[in-house]
């Protein structure tokens, strides 16, 4: 998948850049989400109604007003109604900046990168920042429901393909909670490998397991960003299985100190706590 359009041909990602220790917002770059949509088809309204692209920035570091260097880890929740999303190289060089920057306090830092994301994003976003002290007993956990990944198939073509969803529910109505961690795709500018698991809970009629996993493994050498790739997956489960209730939700390895969990529903709300999986 390739846009052309300015505002990506503008981004510093893929290209060599400067870090810079002096705070400055304008490091920030947006993507509008319109550009993925409008493949979509889905620019005015989306059949999501609840989600938004949670991020957790592991490297987070500032001086406190004697100079002495302070860190955190930061929860951020941005609204799926936003009208960009947030560019991940952006975002790290941004935060990279209040490395050698005197802040008054705690709080201050939680504020300012609230305030300047939401400017970026030009929607919602909430930040709650962290001391480590919070995460010296956070679990590893695993998605809930069933894992499809283990299921003796041969593949053997990794080439983005959403007919092959076609025909894949029977006359059964379930409802069930579907787990890969075969989920990987291309960085849309750099073609990086970005690696992620997914957990698909709906209830319709009964999806074919092995369809679907050949549908995820078809991601393979697609090139989106996170964001994109759950919204694609969400909307071609909508087209080809008509379920009546959807939550799409991935959870992707990071980089650069952060990682990036998209997660869209038509029916339930987003989690409330931040848990990671094996792999983050």
């Amino acid at each position: 998948m390739k846009y052309e359009d300015q505002s990506l041909q503008a981004l510093k990602l893929g290209q060599q850049t400067n870090y810079l220790s002096q705070y400055d917002s304008t490091l920030l770059q947006g993507v509008p989400r319109k550009l993925n949509r409008q493949d979509l088809g889905i620019i005015e309204h989306q059949p999501f109604s609840i989600g938004c692209d949670l991020w957790t920035a592991y490297e987070i570091s500032w001086l406190n007003m004697n100079g002495v260097p302070q860190v955190a880890i930061a929860d951020i929740f941005v609204d799926f109604r936003s009208e960009n999303l947030i560019e991940s190289k952006s975002f790290k060089l941004y935060l990279n900046s209040f490395n050698q920057t005197k802040f008054s306090s705690f709080r201050e830092v939680e504020r300012v990168i609230q305030q300047d994301l939401q400017h970026c994003a030009n929607g919602n976003v909430v930040v709650k920042l962290h001391p480590l002290s919070n995460y010296t007993s956070q679990p590893i956990v695993a998605f809930s429901g069933d894992c499809i990944d283990d299921q003796e198939i041969i593949i053997d073509d990794y080439n983005f393909d959403a007919n092959l969803l076609t025909d894949c529910t029977e006359n059964i109505w379930v409802e069930e909670t579907l787990t890969s961690h075969l989920l990987k795709s291309n960085c849309l500018i750099t073609q990086q490998p970005d690696w992620g698991s997914v957990q698909i809970h709906y209830v319709g009629k009964k999806i074919n397991r092995e369809k679907l996993l050949r549908y995820i493994v078809s991601f393979r050498q697609h090139n989106e960003f996170h964001e994109q790739c759950v919204e694609r997956i969400f909307c071609d489960l909508m087209r080809f299985t008509s379920p009546e209730k959807l939550t799409v939700y991935a959870r992707y390895t990071r980089r650069g100190g952060l990682d990036i969990n998209p997660y869209r529903s038509n029916f339930e709300p987003f989690p409330t706590e931040n848990t990671r999986l094996a792999r983050q």
